[in-house]
């Protein structure tokens, strides 16, 4: 496996900001759609991007609820998508195209964290089915806009939550195996990871660049479903069970956890690159599978196995993404 997970040294760290990030570019003319940018790290994505000149669209299971707490952005639009309907996912992409608009960014950001047992109405397991099958197909749906846009960027949002399991490419719906929830998160963002890297070789000839990233550790609405146990094992709770804000936690402030989103969304830094995964601000390396630490693991970025998730997720979403057709 050629190893593209070479740090840049960027000059980012940790503590960069989004606004840091951005660098100053003018995004003047530049369409951007961001899933779950209504609330936690997408809220502050969208900020930063609409407060550059951008122009972004918002999509939200709830568009009353996600126009309320985007009122004040100007340049943000709001539309109804619900990642785990396929039919809303296509009728969301089909409303898009209709403008005729190219997409420049895509950020494929919204998801779920280690909930109970859900399931689609085709039985998908609902974390695999929303935080990747649903982006899946949304890119996919996309795909037009965005090569329209002749230099356009994916950014897919995982997770160093990665590390703990891969993609059972032979029971990724927990059909014939216990359900385990922090397993199934993990496989979901091993498979964004994944998605970005069979992306980016598909799409660079045609201009569309994929990256994948994890944000940092932060309180989010993500962690909605997580019990008091859950939040001491990632680091929420202090020994005394009171919330352990950042700094001292190890944790990321808002601004600090949209910075590597937006530094794949915008950065001169990565226009010779792609398919690769970043965390603060930089290309992150490739580290050992039993890594206790930051980095990407190999089942992560592994070529082959973004190929045969993808024949897989094609087959399960029964869309072809078929990079090569206007």
């Amino acid at each position: 496996m050629d190893n593209k997970q070479t740090p840049l040294h960027s000059g980012f760290d940790a503590t960069t900001t989004a606004t840091e990030a951005l660098s100053g570019r003018d995004l003047s003319g530049v369409q951007a759609i961001v899933t779950g940018g209504a609330s936690g790290l997408g809220l502050e994505t969208v900020r930063v991007l609409a407060g550059a000149g951008g122009r972004v669209l918002v999509p939200a299971r709830d568009p009353a609820q996600a126009q309320a707490a985007l009122a004040d952005m100007a340049g943000v639009e709001v539309a109804a998508l619900d990642l785990l309907n396929s039919q809303s996912i296509d009728a969301f992409a089909a409303a898009f195209l209709a403008t005729g608009r190219a997409l420049y960014v895509l950020v494929n950001g919204a998801g779920i964290m280690a909930t109970p047992l859900l399931r689609d109405v085709r039985g998908y397991e609902a974390q695999f089915a929303t935080n990747h099958l649903g982006h899946f197909q949304l890119t996919a749906r996309l795909w037009p806009a965005l090569r329209q846009a002749q230099g356009a960027r994916v950014v897919c949002v995982s997770s160093l939550g990665h590390r703990q399991a891969g993609v059972d490419l032979d029971d990724p719906h927990f059909l014939r195996q216990p359900y385990d929830k922090w397993r199934a998160y993990a496989q979901s963002k091993s498979a964004n990871a994944l998605f970005s890297v069979e992306l980016d070789r598909r799409g660079a000839a045609h201009g569309v660049r994929a990256f994948s990233l994890h944000p940092g550790a932060i309180l989010t609405p993500l962690v909605r479903h997580l019990d008091r146990d859950d939040l001491r094992r990632v680091g929420a709770l202090d020994d005394a069970g009171e919330v352990n804000p950042p700094p001292q936690s190890g944790f990321k402030n808002g601004a600090q956890g949209a910075a590597t989103t937006i530094w794949c969304a915008t950065s001169a830094q990565l226009e010779e690159h792609g398919g690769v995964y970043c965390e603060d601000c930089d290309i992150a390396a490739l580290v050992p599978d039993d890594s206790a630490g930051p980095g990407v693991r190999r089942w992560a970025v592994d070529p082959a196995q973004a190929r045969q998730l993808w024949a897989l997720s094609e087959q399960m979403t029964g869309v072809r993404f078929d990079c090569d057709a206007e």
